[in-house]
């Protein structure tokens, strides 16, 4: 971290994605309200997170990062959280049951709230106007009042974030993750499907190693790692006014910490080594990530690296590739191979979303289940073949029962996308998708992890 680093001096760089507000005092006013707001969450929280990332790191767990492409203001509700919460808890179970591997949940929940845009405007019927870039820059109504960036909507969106982390904090240490309820956590649209099949056998088989272990006198009452779990979150550093807002000095270590969110991470359009974004995230100690698509050299990923994590510090950085299936296996390899050289300590997580959006043929803008299973199972023969490990996924997906991937056991066609289509930006997997798809990473997981065992075997 250079010495010079403040939480403002991210503007004194190209700060790109950012929007324009019009009414540069109301902005400050607002951002002065903001730094006097207590944390959202603590500097231990994140120091917590990052010795688990760092278990990822070192290949002894995985990280399930998943959650909502953009939160809204208009969805915010408690069915909302509880319905998302409750997905990524059976999608743990599955991974942690099936592979027998520790598994880091971090949920794009309680301040994903802001989106990079391709273009600055939009235009529909000849009427241009700026782009929707979140509910916490502006309104994704299509008229000139709501594209408006209005900084008041910050504070909107803290005080959602508040809100959705009190009730996440309950959900995962008051009782509701306790697996002896694992049988419980079912959505009714997911019960009678093919994932539900399986996850009600994997449930039955759970429950009888759970008795077994009451008979041992290890309970829900006497174990709190039955009944509790821990749950962090995370959204990508895009509004730096925001963050810098949210920036504090831990008053134990006596470092700055972004209190907005657990874990932030930089879009592949803002991580520019010298653009602000970066700038912002080097003097932080939050774990942090970037996403790295398939145009990435290893020069430039080792220099990226170093800006990052230049301690070489395990748990710190995560690096999330987004390239499609085809970019994925012609560019990793050697990123890989660049990375290990250098003996950089970094987590390798699959985001098979982004290089995968297609618009239909009716005019929506859809993902292949098939092609995100592609990517996933890309990632990790990848990995096998260069000796590394496929540390984790990121991913966007929604507990509602939304139609925006076609594909998977519920053979979602592209006629069908108009029934519930409702994201705000970008087409998530729904429950079932979602259970399907940690069905595939228990397999691909247990596999590397039988082969780990094997080489280790091998060398004694």
């Amino acid at each position: 971290m250079s010495k010079e680093w403040t939480p403002n001096s991210w503007r004194d760089l190209k700060a790109l994605q950012m929007p324009k507000y019009p009414d540069a005092q109301a902005l400050k006013a607002v951002e002065q309200r903001l730094e006097r707001f207590p944390p959202l969450v603590f500097a231990g929280e994140a120091r917590k997170l990052k010795r688990s990332l760092a278990k990822v790191a070192k290949g002894e767990a995985f990280l399930l990062q998943g959650g909502d492409c953009a939160e809204s203001f208009a969805e915010f509700n408690a069915n909302n959280i509880r319905d998302t919460f409750r997905v990524l808890l059976q999608m743990a179970v599955v991974l942690t049951y099936g592979a027998a591997c520790p598994v880091v949940k971090v949920g794009r929940m309680a301040g994903q709230f802001a989106k990079p845009r391709s273009d600055d405007n939009e235009t529909i019927n000849g009427v241009t106007l700026p782009a929707y870039r979140g509910d916490i820059v502006n309104g994704i109504e299509f008229d000139e009042k709501s594209r408006i960036p209005d900084p008041e909507r910050m504070v909107q969106g803290y005080n959602q974030s508040a809100s959705t982390l009190n009730l996440l904090r309950a959900f995962a240490q008051g009782g509701y993750a306790d697996l002896q309820k694992v049988q419980q956590w079912n959505l009714g649209f997911v019960a009678n499907s093919q994932s539900g099949d399986r996850y009600q056998d994997m449930c039955q088989r759970l429950s009888e190693t759970l008795d077994f272990m009451a008979a041992c006198g290890l309970t829900s009452e006497t174990t709190p790692q039955i009944r509790e779990t821990d749950f962090f979150t995370s959204h990508e550093a895009l509004l730096l006014n925001y963050e810098e807002a949210m920036t504090r000095v831990d008053s134990i270590s006596g470092k700055w910490y972004d209190t907005s969110t657990h874990m932030l991470w930089v879009g592949d359009r803002t991580r520019q080594l010298d653009g602000a974004h970066i700038q912002y995230l080097k003097g932080i100690e939050n774990p942090v990530g970037s996403k790295i698509g398939p145009t990435i050299t290893p020069d430039d990923l080792l220099r990226l690296i170093d800006a990052l994590n230049p301690k070489n510090e395990p748990g710190r950085l995560t690096l999330i590739t987004r390239m499609g299936a085809d970019g994925l296996a012609k560019a990793l390899p050697g990123l890989i191979r660049a990375v290990e050289r250098e003996g950089k300590s970094v987590i390798w997580a699959c985001d098979p979303m982004h290089a995968n959006t297609v618009k239909s043929s009716n005019g929506y803008k859809t993902r292949h289940f098939d092609a995100i299973l592609a990517e996933v199972r890309g990632f990790f023969e990848v990995h096998k073949a260069e000796g590394s490990h496929a540390g984790g996924v990121h991913f966007e997906m929604t507990g509602q029962d939304v139609t925006e991937c076609v594909g998977g056991s519920q053979d979602i066609t592209e006629d069908n996308l108009s029934d519930r289509y409702h994201t705000h930006c970008d087409p998530r997997l729904n429950a079932e998708q979602s259970l399907e798809l940690a069905f595939l990473l228990a397999e691909q997981l247990k596999d590397d992890r039988a082969k780990i065992r094997e080489s280790a075997n091998g060398n004694d």
